[in-house]
């Protein structure tokens, strides 16, 4: 016998019919002998639509308790009918939500960004077990929360996704499946380029990179409880087939390695390329990074402005990029000259919660200021900032930097 967590987005019960087809794929599978529980989303468009009515009733005077208490509403009403419907169809079910004792998901006490508390969710998932246990099939909120004095919180947008792996994670299921209105992950935005292929399988860091990015599949944080042990996938609801093939979610979420300071174990070399409006010159920087890709010249980093390019090499492989970077200048009208810089310290510093956090350049970064350490180069991206110091302050700079995790 399997346990399965199934989510299902608004889209997969945007209407009555779209509801019955989920109910009877989740009956169907319970027929098989399967446990399942079911995460559902509100209807779509519902959340959007409670939130204009609000806004114009209330405008700004209204708090983010009432906030979330409104929104709430979209899943309180979906998961009633999703239980219902399972139940027409001669299988019992309990919806669940934060009003009913067996809530399992506790928050702290923020409103609409809350924070789960994982300890005192795995001890009250115990209660889900039990019925999961009697053969009933329980139908959970998903994007809410129950906060320190029973008050409704909600994690943010894309919280069913959340809801689902952590209930997976808490109850040890064999599988969790996200029902939503694509195939599955695709090689791109299939409404941007036709030809996109399907993805038979991904990885939960690669996901995550994608979904950091702005990729509408499923919300990055929720893979932090995507359990090694427990295979996931995405289908869509066409298919109304929890059997339906998807793209599969594969590999354990590294969630300590994913938010670290890292410290490249040798210097690395800084190598400067002026000239005139290099930015405008067409495959000027493709022309550069061949030059030392075709000698096994390893980049580590590029950073451009309107008249210069940085290249950063391993200080081992530095005079070898140095002379072949040299030809090319020669070589290429726009260019007219480039240096050989100090050694350096690269400093990496990684975490899923760099896109979300306002100010944490600056957390990183006047640590270093506050013991006048300078920063040569500073590039960042959604998920790491890397910065360049003088080798002789490397040591000291990963020190400062990493207490900003602490």
């Amino acid at each position: 016998m399997d346990l399965v967590v199934v989510k299902f987005g608004g889209t997969s019960v945007g209407n009555g019919s779209r509801i019955k087809k989920a109910a009877q794929s989740v009956v169907n599978e319970y027929m098989k002998g399967n446990q399942v529980v079911v995460v559902v989303s509100a209807v779509n468009k519902t959340t959007d639509e409670l939130i204009g009515l609000s806004n114009d009733a209330i405008g700004t005077g209204l708090t983010d308790k009432q906030k979330a208490e409104i929104m709430a509403m979209g899943e309180l009403t979906s998961a009633r009918l999703f239980s219902a419907t399972i139940e027409s169809l001669g299988v019992k079910s309990e919806f669940i939500d934060p009003y009913n004792e067996l809530w399992p998901i506790i928050t702290d006490s923020n409103s609409l960004e809350a924070k789960i508390d994982f300890k005192t969710t795995d001890k009250k998932i115990e209660g889900i077990r039990m019925l999961v246990n009697q053969g009933v099939i329980p139908v959970i909120c998903g994007f809410l929360g129950k906060g320190p004095s029973g008050e409704i919180t909600t994690l943010g947008r894309g919280g069913s996704d959340i809801t689902a792996f952590l209930i997976g994670h808490c109850l040890d299921a064999n599988e969790v499946i996200i029902v939503t209105d694509v195939e599955g992950v695709m090689s791109t935005d299939p409404n941007k380029i036709e030809d996109a292929q399907l993805l038979d399988e991904i990885s939960v860091e690669e996901l995550r990179d994608l979904a950091t990015h702005g990729a509408q599949v499923l919300h990055p944080h929720a893979l932090k409880y995507k359990d090694p042990l427990i295979t996931a996938k995405i289908i869509n609801f066409e298919h109304g087939d929890l059997t339906a093939k998807g793209t599969r979610i594969v590999g354990p979420y590294e969630g300590e390695m994913l938010k670290c300071v890292t410290l490249y174990k040798d210097p690395i070399s800084l190598i400067a390329i002026v000239g005139e409006a290099m930015l405008k010159k067409v495959g000027l920087m493709a022309k550069l990074t061949a030059c030392l890709a075709d000698e096994n010249v390893n980049i580590f980093g590029l950073s451009a402005g309107q008249n210069s390019i940085t290249a950063f090499v391993d200080k081992a492989d530095s005079n070898k990029a140095y002379h072949l970077l040299h030809r090319m200048v020669v070589e290429t009208d726009v260019l007219s000259s480039l240096s050989l810089g100090r050694d350096t310290a690269m400093i990496t510093f990684v975490s899923p919660d760099i896109i979300e956090t306002p100010g944490i350049i600056s957390d990183i970064t006047e640590p270093l200021r506050k013991h006048n350490i300078n920063i040569l180069e500073i590039s960042s991206s959604q998920t790491a900032v890397v910065l360049f110091v003088d080798w002789e302050d490397g040591e000291e700079a990963h020190k400062l930097i990493s207490e900003v995790l602490e």
